[in-house]
Parts: structure tokens; C-alpha cells; sequence
């Protein structure tokens, strides 16, 4: 079963684990073709076979410590998990899982997390959107920022930050709109002469009186 979200977003649902499989499949469409993806695994084929065992993994893990947000056709998905001030590091058995996924490329798997483990802030609690995808027949119109909004009203009740990395241009003007603000040093380039990634943080939002 689902639950809904929050009041004042229609279209935006809380996906449940019988969502894991449909929803790995549209991260998955949504990011073969990007500069990342084709880096991850430059041979097509094999990214479209591999890529949503792939995603399935943090599918799981987002549904089990944190908050997967959908449409009820399953059209799109936003990821968010919370992270300590203090990051205690991947999921139990998540190495495991990666290496079961990934097969022969797995090194490039672990060195993208190790940039992107590299640049994540530490010393403040936050919320991290770890993945944000839209099937691509759905894109450009505006599910992609329900699915923002729909999370950005708790986080910003709450005056908690938020943090993600964007994968192109496109997605980063996106959370740009959304009033994320490129971190000090982003874009960087994954190993091996590989593309930018951009990361973007929300402030703390003060809520003032009237």
C-alpha cells in the first residue's frame, strides 16, 4: 500500500516496497543516456542490462531508511535519505549488493561513491536527495518539481537543509529553480578524465512570523 503526501500535493504519493521493481526501471531509463552513465559503463548495452539491478539497490535502501516519493503511474521518483551530522557510511551489506549488481563494473561504481562520499558535507544533519528521475516520455512537465515541492514543505516547516548532486546542465538548473546553490568547489569531474558533477545545498529556510 501507499500513503499519501503531505496535504496541497496532489499528484505526489509515498511509494511502498511493491513500487522497488517499476521504480528502478524509470531511474534507470531516465539515466542511461547521461554524461555520468555512459562514464559508469561506456558499453550501451550492457548499462541498459545492468543499470536497474543497479538502481534497485538504493531503491531499497531509500524505502527502508528513508522516503520514496512517486506518482500514482509511477512515472518518476525522488529518493531522499536522512544523514547525520556524523555520516556513519553505506548500508549494512551494501558492498555486497553493489558488487552483485554490477558485475565486472563494479570498480567504477565504488569510485564514483568514493567522489561523491568525497564532496558530501559533514558536520550538519540534512536530508540528501540521492536520486531525482522522471521516465523520460514524462519530462518537462513539472513532475519533477511536484515531486521537489512535495518534500521541500516538511523540510523547510522544519528548517532542516537539503543536499544532492546534479548529473547535467538540465537537473542542475532545475534545483537551481528550487533554491539549491551550487557548493564551494562544484562542479568537480569524476576519475579518469571522467564528466562534472555538480553539488548543490539548500540553506536552513527561517521561517518568519506574518
Amino acid at each position: 500500500m501507499t500513503a499519501p503526501a503531505p496535504p496541497g500535493h496532489p499528484g505526489v504519493i509515498v511509494a511502498g516496497p511493491a513500487d522497488a521493481g517499476v521504480l528502478a526501471e524509470v531511474i534507470a531509463e531516465a539515466f542511461y543516456p547521461l554524461p555520468p552513465s555512459r562514464w559508469l559503463i561506456p558499453d550501451a548495452a550492457a548499462r541498459r542490462q545492468i543499470f536497474p539491478r543497479y538502481f534497485r539497490v538504493f531503491v531499497h535502501d531509500a524505502l527502508a531508511r528513508g522516503l520514496v516519493y512517486t506518482t500514482p503511474g509511477r512515472t518518476a521518483a525522488a529518493l531522499w535519505l536522512p544523514v547525520a551530522a556524523d555520516p556513519a557510511g553505506p548500508p549494512p551489506g551494501y558492498d555486497v549488493a553493489l558488487a552483485a549488481a554490477t558485475g565486472a563494473w563494479v570498480a567504477r561504481f565504488r569510485a564514483l561513491d568514493a567522489a561523491l562520499d568525497q564532496h558530501h558535507p559533514a558536520g550538519t544533519a540534512h536530508h540528501h536527495l540521492a536520486l531525482l528521475a522522471v521516465r523520460p516520455g514524462c519530462q518537462g512537465q513539472g513532475t519533477g518539481s511536484k515531486l521537489l515541492a512535495a518534500r521541500h514543505a516538511a523540510l523547510d516547516r522544519d528548517r532542516t537543509p537539503a543536499y544532492l548532486e546534479a548529473a547535467d546542465q538540465r537537473s542542475r538548473d532545475l534545483y537551481l529553480r528550487h533554491e539549491y546553490r551550487p557548493w564551494p568547489g562544484a562542479p568537480f569531474h569524476l576519475p579518469a578524465g571522467g564528466p562534472p558533477i555538480c553539488v548543490s545545498p539548500t540553506p536552513i529556510i527561517e521561517k518568519r512570523p506574518g
